[in-house]
């Protein structure tokens, strides 16, 4: 565990890195909450400077330039317990000759952490810092990560905590770190103060899946039709039928329909069919695999039955979606279908 965690240690200084892109919600949730400690304690929540890699102001995801407290120099290293990486989307490729990438290899220190959050795990990862390690990113950015650091052991948790290294999944699981950070610095007692002024339900703990269930999202859901959801993510490639859905949930085939109808307003075939293709659209954004072998990972008997059903749900082909990257704007669905529900994602 954490040297300076572990036992009684001076304040904490914990510099923010913030990369082009991060996120400033992220940011701010942070911020915030290390304010509410501070008027809690006064200088036992110690700092949380922000950085940049050389001194200037960084623009976030929202377009906004935010001013940093100085450079990423190896004194301003020298002052930290622990870095954090905020970065946002999916980064190009990282050589090891990157100058950010040699700066972190070399910021290795027993009595340091390093850590990412939401994207950040990627900086580490290409640094060689995260090997054999547990690793959290945002789960939009999984198959991306998966591909490009198989030797990292990737989670779907919230935030994990491995061998001095932290990392988290991002959005308000920034808050979650937050949290457990301040719990085993000062106890849990002061953390859960904080988390009463910030009007928090409870403590999340760093295991906990990033998504949520499909109960959570729509209330009372029924849980054959959860099991149905689950058992449809679970086979992508090798697909059930709607008869072998109803067999294995335990209802029969008109039952399951119904469940759908009222719950989701389709059919299974029609949900599960989008499910495929929404997981082809984030293997196609973020992997290098072809488009026939996305085609058959996500249950389509060919190349060309997969780009007729895709263009004719996104309103583009599969080539035009890999060739405009992470464009989060690149592919609108053809019509404005009412928002479906993620459902939790299961890592094993």
């Amino acid at each position: 565990m954490f040297d300076w965690l572990a036992e009684p240690s001076p304040p904490p200084h914990v510099g923010l890195l913030l990369l082009p892109g991060f996120s400033l919600a992220e940011l701010a949730l942070w911020r915030t909450a290390h304010a509410c400690l501070q008027q809690l304690t006064g200088p036992a929540a110690g700092t949380c400077p922000t950085l940049s890699v050389d001194g200037r102001p960084v623009l976030s995801d929202l377009g906004l330039p935010v001013p940093a407290d100085g450079a990423l120099t190896p004194a301003a290293l020298d002052t930290l317990s622990v870095l954090l990486v905020f970065a946002s989307g999916l980064p190009a490729a990282l050589p090891p000759s990157d100058a950010l990438v040699v700066t972190l290899s070399a910021a290795i220190h027993p009595r340091r952490v390093l850590g990412g959050v939401h994207a950040g795990a990627f900086w580490l990862a290409a640094a060689g810092l995260l090997g054999g390690c547990r690793a959290s990113v945002h789960w939009s950015l999984h198959a991306a990560f998966a591909e490009r650091y198989p030797q990292v052991a990737l989670s779907a948790n919230l935030f994990e905590f491995d061998q001095q290294r932290l990392t988290c999944g991002g959005g308000v699981a920034v808050l979650d770190l937050f949290l457990a950070l301040t719990a085993r610095q000062h106890g849990q007692a002061l953390a859960g103060q904080v988390a009463e002024h910030l009007l928090l339900e409870r403590l999340r703990p760093g295991d906990e899946r990033q998504r949520v269930g499909l109960r959570t999202q729509l209330g009372a859901t029924p849980p054959k039709l959860a099991r149905a959801v689950t058992l449809m993510e679970a086979h992508m490639e090798d697909l059930l039928t709607t008869d072998q859905l109803a067999d294995l949930v335990g209802v029969s085939r008109r039952q399951l329909e119904r469940l759908f109808k009222q719950a989701l307003d389709q059919a299974p075939s029609q949900y599960y069919l989008e499910l495929r293709l929404n997981h082809a659209r984030q293997l196609l954004r973020q992997t290098s695999g072809s488009i026939l072998q996305i085609a058959l990972s996500c249950g389509f008997s060919s190349g060309s039955h997969f780009s007729n059903a895709y263009r004719q749900h996104f309103g583009v082909s599969p080539r035009e979606t890999r060739r405009r990257g992470g464009d989060a704007t690149a592919c609108r669905p053809a019509a404005s279908p009412p928002a479906r529900p993620h459902l939790e994602w299961d890592a094993g």
